[in-house]
């Protein structure tokens, strides 16, 4: 059947789908579905780790590759510093650049090296908003509940119950640097409920939250004047040969040149992981979200978590070719959108949390109730034209205002015809381990936001994220800049380099490609 006659379905069946209300899943099929259809759970995607803090654990494959990886930094590099900094912050997005206003505030001087442009980030990215529980109905306790149960269990309670109780004074933070969040009639902030959710608790920015608050903070790095390396991407941590990171070697992307970084305290904070394309999922990541943080933090001994457990947003674009692996945002879900499968029948409940709706979404697709497109790809409806129904006409155009044009750009009109949606490689549940401070089990290497690994569980609740880079990012910012105004730079070296790579040449297979990668690789293979 042609695409355009499954569209009709979708049209044809709306009318009885309104009447509908599908319960969330009880417990054990929640747990029977995942295990079966989560991407997660494919046995043969994984392997164990061969050696360093995390020997014996499993890990997918693609990331084990990369922590055995050799760095392009060779044992003689001169390591006579180029620059000399209190605190030198790894990445331009939303933890870095909170990290570096923070730990400036408080005195610091501040290096910000970021491997493409300040801004150039998954946080400009993110479309759904940021939870924090700010309304009567709400509070702190009920956030922690929800983040805990949507991670099954397995969050760090220290590290959750600092970022739900420190939402309300962030959400002061990014109005009153100037963040235009959606505001209802009467002027106060318009929250939404978010999958996973048990109170209304998202704030919103149309449907580019992220992007709203980088520009935000990325006006206000420029303004104070922070020390700013763009092109510059980190590629190897330096210590002091003694377990304390005392710096890291950048590389200038223009000219390959090495850049030596003296300071009293690192910040990584690199993002995801998603242009790995782990199990050949396309992502919804930006360019250069390759988890450069990952093996840098691994080969100077600090310790990783749950990086056996990654996101698959349900609703990643599968039509146009040209989006392929885009986000459509939760949002139209969190407004009533349905998902569709090819009979023109509801499958899950929508706002269940994103693991349960991504397998129940490979599941229609694997068991033929997927809608296929004519280069093979497959995936199901969101009915995207149900919003202006539901909550009158102009509601998609109003609310979601960045979708409605980017599927306008090749001639697909969301306002009248569903969207053909399939997961995608979204985030890295896991990461380096942290304390509430953000510093890692290696003293004075402080790591915030994606790169870092033990908040949310086994699963992310939306929203969580860009509030985790706020609270994290100033946590590693303030507490690094405390802690230079008491030390002296140590000094540099690659002794915790040549010691991996001493374990390594013990074990095959090792040390076999370059990392952190910095970029995919998509040349074709002739």
């Amino acid at each position: 059947m042609q695409l355009q006659a499954l569209q009709e379905l979708v049209h044809k069946t709306r009318d009885a789908r309104r009447k509908q209300t599908l319960p969330k899943f009880p417990a054990n099929e929640r747990d029977t579905l995942i295990k079966k259809y989560h991407p997660d759970s494919r046995e043969n995607a994984y392997r164990p780790i061969k050696f360093g803090p995390n020997a014996g654990e499993l890990t997918v494959r693609e990331l084990a590759a990369l922590l055995e990886g050799d760095s392009p930094v060779p044992a003689d590099l001169d390591l006579t510093p180029n620059y000399s900094v209190d605190v030198l912050v790894v990445g331009g997005g939303g933890a870095g650049s909170a990290a570096a206003l923070h730990a400036h505030a408080h005195g610091a001087k501040v290096l910000l090296a970021t491997k493409l442009r300040l801004g150039d980030s998954n946080t400009v990215m993110a479309q759904g908003g940021i939870q924090i529980a700010i309304t009567d109905e709400d509070s702190p306790v009920q956030h922690f509940l929800d983040t805990l149960k949507g991670g099954h269990m397995k969050n760090d309670h220290r590290l959750l119950k600092t970022m739900v109780e420190e939402g309300p004074s962030i959400a002061k933070w990014l109005l009153d640097l100037g963040v235009l969040f959606d505001r209802d009639p009467d002027g106060n902030l318009h929250v939404k409920k978010g999958g996973g959710s048990s109170k209304p608790r998202l704030l919103t920015c149309s449907d580019y939250t992220g992007l709203e608050i980088m520009r935000v903070l990325k006006d206000e790095v420029l303004n104070k004047k922070i020390q700013l390396l763009e092109f510059s991407a980190a590629v190897e941590l330096l210590s002091d040969g003694e377990g304390t990171c005392t710096g890291a070697v950048l590389q200038d992307l223009d000219n390959k040149r090495f850049v030596v970084v003296v300071a009293k305290a690192v910040i990584l904070a690199t993002g995801g992981i998603g242009r790995l394309h782990i199990q050949g999922f396309p992502t919804s990541n930006h360019y250069g979200a390759t988890g450069d943080a990952l093996p840098m933090a691994y080969r100077i001994g600090a310790k990783l978590l749950q990086i056996d457990t990654f996101q698959y947003h349900p609703t990643g674009a599968v039509y146009p070719e040209q989006l392929i692996g885009a986000l459509v945002t939760e949002g139209i879900r969190s407004e009533g959108g349905h998902l569709v499968n090819a009979k023109g029948e509801r499958f899950v409940n929508e706002l269940d949390t994103r693991d349960v709706v991504s397998s129940s979404i490979i599941r229609e697709c694997e068991e033929g109730r997927g809608v296929r497109t004519v280069t093979g790809r497959i995936g199901v409806w969101l009915d995207t034209p149900l919003l202006d129904l539901e909550h009158g006409p102009g509601t998609l155009e109003k609310h979601f205002p960045a979708m409605v044009r980017q599927f306008k750009r090749y001639g697909l009109d969301i306002t009248k015809d569903p969207v053909l949606i399939y997961p995608t490689l979204h985030y890295q549940n896991g990461g380096v381990q942290i304390d509430v401070n953000g510093e890692s089990g290696v003293r004075h290497l402080f790591v915030a936001g994606e790169a870092s690994g033990g908040l949310h569980g086994r699963n992310r609740l939306m929203g969580n994220s860009l509030l985790d880079l706020m609270v994290f990012g100033k946590r590693a910012g303030t507490t690094a800049a405390e802690r230079a105004k008491a030390m002296k730079h140590g000094k540099l070296t690659l002794e915790h380099l040549a010691r991996f790579r001493a374990e390594a040449r013990k074990h095959s297979g090792a040390l076999a490609v370059r990392s952190p990668m910095l970029f995919p690789d998509y040349v074709r293979k002739e």
